[in-house]
């Protein structure tokens, strides 16, 4: 009898092993894809300017996978090999804490959540399967671990003088890579504005206050009210401007963009999203939203998925990018991919020439691809970051 109960204990150990194991690499594989379909060929003027440009992403989930960044992974989208084959300077990179069952774009509750299963599938530390801000620490804390074990070839980026002192060393070099940490959604606040500052302390940048559903700051655009900022939410605005972090209105309601709008002091940014003039669909931007935006002295980040821009194709990506261009000016066009968040794209971080190919075929000049590609993200990043109170200036009026 105890040889049965010991063969049956180490059955189940055994299959719990192999679950921890290979769980979390089969459930990425089935969300973080790339669609196959055919990459146009690339030019080599596209290649030799793509090698002079100091290129920035606004946007990926990659922190929220249990694999290791520093090493080039067989799924996903994005990685440390990755991000210097296509030559990117900086990466932000989100903490993405809770996520509805049934996700969808138009109306989700925020009583339930996928990603603590995955939490727990992943093994990580205990303190992180019933915290959101305990897991937003914890993705600080990897990549922290990961910079530590780089040998200098990936910098945390939390000041202006890191952007500075990143681009100094970058000269003629794909390394280093630069990553700055971003939050996507301030439900991980947990209701206390005190949290913000924990957060800020562990190098987070920038912040969305909402993701796929309503929360005690503000209305999601796929939430089920879809209000406008809360008084939490609007002190959230005003202290993470005080104290040099920079406000992301993607997955906003359109209330809550018209907020926030009215009272930004600092640039605001859509990290990752389209807009309706290309791909009509609810949460990317609308053209007053993009004006809005654009008076702050702002960002649109272009994300490559389909619901971003209504296609995968690089040239997809382009059109979105003409449109803000056309609208309000080639200074306010960013980059914002989405990588490793759930999505399916044409191709991963090592084919970035794609974008600029793309560019190129759209009638960019080479100087509107480098505002394009990283130039304007820069700009708008050195100076939200900064730790000083910026003078005040008027309020936008939309």
């Amino acid at each position: 009898m105890r040889r049965w109960i010991l063969g049956i204990l180490l059955v189940v150990a055994v299959g719990a092993l192999a679950f921890f194991a290979l769980a979390p690499g089969i459930i990425e594989r089935g969300m973080n894809k790339i669609d196959g379909k055919p990459l146009p060929a690339v030019s080599e003027r596209a290649k030799a300017l793509h090698r002079t440009l100091t290129i920035v992403d606004l946007h990926s989930d990659t922190l929220l996978w249990k694999r290791d960044i520093l090493d080039r992974a067989e799924r996903g989208h994005m990685d440390l090999p990755r991000l210097e084959d296509g030559n990117v300077a900086l990466q932000i990179l989100a903490s993405t804490t809770k996520s509805p069952k049934g996700q969808n774009y138009d109306a989700n509750s925020g009583d339930t959540d996928n990603i603590t299963s995955l939490v727990i599938a992943q093994l990580q530390p205990v303190r992180t399967w019933n915290s959101l801000l305990e897991r937003s620490l914890w993705h600080a804390e990897k990549l922290h671990r990961a910079v530590a074990a780089s040998a200098g070839e990936l910098r945390a980026v939390d000041a202006p003088g890191d952007i500075d002192a990143l681009l100094a060393a970058r000269r003629g070099k794909a390394v280093p890579v630069g990553a700055m940490l971003s939050i996507e959604g301030l439900h991980g606040l947990e209701g206390k504005l005190a949290n913000l500052d924990r957060l800020y302390h562990a190098g987070f940048r920038m912040a969305g206050l909402t993701h796929f559903f309503d929360n005690d700051l503000a209305g999601s655009m796929h939430g089920l009210k879809k209000g406008g900022l809360t008084p939490l939410g609007r002190q959230v605005v005003e202290t993470m401007e005080a104290k040099g972090m920079i406000v992301d209105i993607a997955h906003c309601s359109s209330a809550c963009v018209a907020d926030i709008l009215k009272i930004a002091r600092r640039p605001v940014v859509s990290s990752h999203g389209g807009v309706q003039a290309t791909c009509k669909v609810n949460r990317n931007l609308s053209d007053e939203q993009i004006r809005g935006l654009a008076a702050t002295g702002g960002l649109v980040g272009i994300g490559y998925w389909d619901a971003a821009v209504c296609d995968t194709s690089p040239a997809s990506i382009a059109k979105a990018m003409k449109h803000v261009r056309d609208l309000v000016g080639i200074q306010h066009v960013a980059l914002g991919s989405d990588y490793d968040g759930a999505t399916t794209v044409r191709f991963d971080t090592s084919k970035l020439v794609q974008v600029t190919q793309a560019l190129l075929d759209a009638g960019f000049s080479d100087d509107e691809i480098r505002a394009a590609m990283g130039g304007n993200a820069i700009r708008v990043l050195r100076a939200g970051i900064a730790w000083r109170k910026e003078p005040r200036r008027p309020a936008v009026i939309l």
